[in-house]
């Protein structure tokens, strides 16, 4: 009798031959519904700006902006790819951030955000590299169609239409709902002591990988915990950068088995067990004072998106082909709207 892993792999080399390839899968459709959730989002900024300024239509509430070093490892010959390539160490900004669109205390239920923006990165049409990560090692939306019904039900209000769009059972989006579920259980107290993952794949020289951040030991340093202010998320993470650095492990995980770790399904966990996070870079944030007017302006004004890229990291899947219109419209939109030019930083 053969194997159930290898019998599942049989039936998707037949029925869904590029999920196993390992190449991208574009649905016919796919632009439409791209086309559709950018005029959505650009809808909502617009819309949102009437009462003021034009923000972010996601990860609306930052916790602080601060500048960073990313140094990459002295690694292997087949680990050395594009930012990989060579040893060495980029400045960086980093924002953390809450995922939602609307800004509200930090002890609500909530996805958190960490987007690193490499500096200085030559062989980049934007100079820079962007890293987009967020608190959980997977997405809750699958693909472009699904994304379109995610933002309808946001557009009225009830998220709960998402995951149940009709009576039929067969409808009902139960995984993504228990992954939105988990990702607003977790207990987070402090952005810097927080794991990150990409959760989306990104292109690794001739293979893919996913990315995650993770803190250092934490016994080198003192944790602050205090969740008495609504903002407390901004605040934890000031007396953290008033006492001392921060660090984190910037770490791969290669694709190593095509029939489950799918490039077009997100919402899929690549396992750890079949492919360990593998250590490429350090990233030190020092101790700073960041939480000023300043500051804060200049993190509204930054533009982060994963197609800030080197060819060697090019974002993949249909979710990252969503992001390269809608980050685009969204920062074009919000920079219009604020009088502001987009430019990218090219250092401190």
């Amino acid at each position: 009798m053969l194997n159930r892993k290898i019998l599942f792999g049989l039936v998707l080399m037949v029925f869904f031959p590029s999920h196993v390839s390992g190449k991208e899968e574009i649905p016919a459709t796919e632009t439409v519904a791209i086309q559709r959730i950018a005029q959505m989002v650009e809808e909502n900024i617009r819309t949102g700006a009437k009462n003021g300024s034009a923000h972010r239509d996601a990860h609306f509430k930052a916790h602080g902006c601060v500048k960073a070093q990313f140094r990459v490892l002295q690694l292997p010959d087949n680990m050395s790819t594009g930012i990989f390539a060579e040893a060495r160490e980029y400045p960086a900004w980093i924002r953390y951030s809450n995922g939602s669109g609307k800004v509200q205390d930090d002890s609500t239920g909530d996805g958190r955000g960490m987007a690193i923006k490499l500096m200085g990165v030559e062989r980049s049409q934007s100079g820079t590299q962007d890293f987009v990560m967020v608190n959980h090692p997977v997405f809750f939306v699958k693909n472009a169609a699904d994304y379109v019904e995610f933002q309808q039900a946001l557009s009225q209000d009830s998220p709960i239409k998402f995951f149940f769009p009709g009576p039929n059972p067969l409808n009902f989006r139960l995984h993504e709902l228990a992954t939105v579920v988990a990702i607003r259980n977790k207990k987070v107290l402090n952005p810097l002591d927080t794991q990150y993952w990409s959760a989306t794949p990104y292109q690794f020289g001739d293979s893919a990988m996913k990315f995650t951040a993770r803190p250092c030991d934490k016994s080198t340093h003192a944790t602050f915990t205090d969740t008495a202010s609504p903002n407390f998320l901004r605040e934890n993470m000031q007396k953290h950068l008033d006492s001392g650095a921060a660090c984190f492990d910037f770490m791969v995980q290669l694709r190593t088995n095509a029939v489950e770790m799918p490039i077009e399904d997100p919402t899929v966990d690549w396992s750890e067990k079949d492919s360990p996070f593998i250590t490429v870079a350090k990233i030190t944030i020092p101790s700073q004072p960041f939480n000023t007017p300043e500051q804060q302006k200049f993190c509204e004004d930054l533009t982060f998106t994963p197609w800030h890229a080197l060819p060697e990291h090019q974002p993949l899947g249909g979710i990252n082909r969503v992001r390269r219109v809608v980050y685009e419209t969204s920062s074009r939109i919000r920079h219009e709207l604020n009088d502001i030019e987009q430019l990218e930083p090219s250092g401190f």
